[in-house]
């Protein structure tokens, strides 16, 4: 047994950027926090167009190396761009095409921390970004012949197209999702789980599409939190809302859902029940001002298009209504933002959004046709319009339900556990699964985290 804080882990993030969203904002939250634990000596290897970036967030030189990858990643990005299908579009063929680069970045990665990993300076590596499950690592295998645990994670994706919206994977330029499960038989993909001796899932879904002969290795910890930092109250009452503000944030693209918040908001609006907040910009924007000059709406409906995420606080805490009908959403972080700012997802029982709201903090809505989406959106919003007290209500449980159990401290925590096991110092940790309702209790980790082996 190594004395108390005494752990020394290599992070590896290829992406892991402060200064923007989704992936590269997680892999910096998310090798901050842990190199932010008592006790834990973390280093960073990240790429190199993020290191000014790192340094402007305050990362000191000593904790992070910023290796050049960009022979092959700035090549690759060019190939993405020219065979994505558009901006924001084809995101499994890009996954495909980033395959490339991200064995660069390991071969030059391993090239410099390979001998160290050898010599015994790290008890623990971890690769935390990318998060997809279908790009393998060739470390694991390197680090298992080193006899240094591997862990991967948290992966998410896999999440299945709805059959409802084919007709929106089309127009996703999401080809290659068709055979996208092809990745499982891939030699390189068996020889990392082989290898791995954790593997984080981020979802209930990932698990599913785990093969079972891994899940002894497997440990759910959703992917998304929020630093309590950036998501502080803006100082707007959420009491007795009149009209209730919705607000949607996100690309818009085919399976965001935003086309459907409008047609199922339209009627509120027009009767002065709702506003809607459309922040986010894309290659639906025409369609979805079609709809709004159609519905006769364009009164109530305000678009700012893209908002800085540095921005982003301000905007989404005026609203009280989240309404986020994504048919195909992995995570889900801007749900918790929402949640962060006291204002009630809606949102669709399907993928990651579903495992974050439970009835008492929002509304989660079963998958089904586009116009049964419709009624049950409008249905919902003019439910929530109708009672302006339980929005205050919900909007204070979800906020609350955020800062319990989805920080970045939190799952750091949570993490440092997950090291611990594979270094032979606890038995296996199990955080539970979210409940199907709110009780301040939806995890078990507070009896977990303690649990000696």
């Amino acid at each position: 047994m190594r004395r108390e804080g005494d752990m020394r882990v290599l992070l590896m993030a290829e992406q892991c950027d402060p200064e923007t969203v989704s992936v590269p904002l997680e892999g910096w939250s998310h090798s901050r926090a842990i190199s932010g634990l008592t006790g834990v000596g973390a280093h960073t290897v990240t790429q190199v167009r993020n290191a000014e970036k790192l340094a402007r967030a305050g990362a000191a030189a000593a904790t992070f190396t910023a290796i050049d990858s960009e022979r092959i990643a700035r090549p690759m990005w060019r190939l993405e761009e020219m065979l994505r299908g558009g901006k924001g579009k084809g995101w499994t063929t890009v996954m495909a095409l980033r395959s490339i680069s991200y064995r660069y970045y390991e071969r030059v990665l391993w090239r410099e921390f390979g001998g160290r990993v050898k010599a015994g300076e790290f008890d623990v590596v971890h690769r935390l970004t990318p998060l997809s499950p279908t790009l393998p690592s060739a470390i694991a295998r390197k680090c298992r012949k080193a006899g240094v645990p591997f862990v991967i994670g948290p992966i998410n994706g896999g999440v299945a197209w709805p059959r409802e919206f084919d007709g929106a994977r089309r127009r996703e330029k999401e080809w290659l999702s068709y055979v996208r499960g092809a990745y499982r038989m891939a030699p390189g993909s068996r020889a990392m789980r082989d290898a791995a001796s954790a593997i984080i899932v981020g979802s209930r879904d990932t698990l599913k599409l785990e093969p079972e002969r891994y899940h002894d290795k497997c440990v759910y910890i959703p992917e998304n939190a929020v630093d309590p930092a950036r998501f502080t109250g803006t100082g707007v009452t959420k009491d007795a809302p009149s009209p209730m503000r919705v607000a949607f944030v996100g690309r818009l693209v085919p399976y965001k859902g935003a086309d459907m918040l409008i047609e199922a908001a339209a009627p509120l609006v027009r009767d002065g029940a709702v506003v809607v907040d459309l922040i986010g910009d894309g290659p639906e924007k025409r369609r979805i001002d079609a709809i709004i000059e159609r519905e006769g709406i364009g009164h109530g409906v305000e678009r700012p298009g893209w908002v800085p995420h540095t921005q982003l606080k301000d905007r989404l805490g005026r609203a009280h209504v989240f309404g986020f009908p994504s048919v195909r959403e992995f995570g889900g972080a801007v749900v918790l933002e929402a949640m962060a700012l006291g204002v009630v997802p809606v949102v669709m029982d399907y993928g990651g959004p579903g495992e974050l709201v439970t009835p008492r903090t929002g509304v989660a809505m079963p998958m089904g046709p586009r116009g049964e989406i419709v009624e049950r959106l409008r249905a919902a919003l003019r439910d929530l319009a109708d009672r302006p007290a339980d929005v205050a209500d919900m909007g204070a449980r979800a906020r609350q339900r955020v800062l319990s159990h989805f920080t970045w401290e939190a799952k750091a925590r949570q993490v440092l556990e997950v090291y611990r096991w594979v270094l032979g110092e606890r038995g296996k940790p199990d955080f539970g699964m979210p409940l199907p309702d709110l009780s301040d209790r939806e995890f078990t980790s507070a009896a977990s985290v303690g649990q000696a082996a």
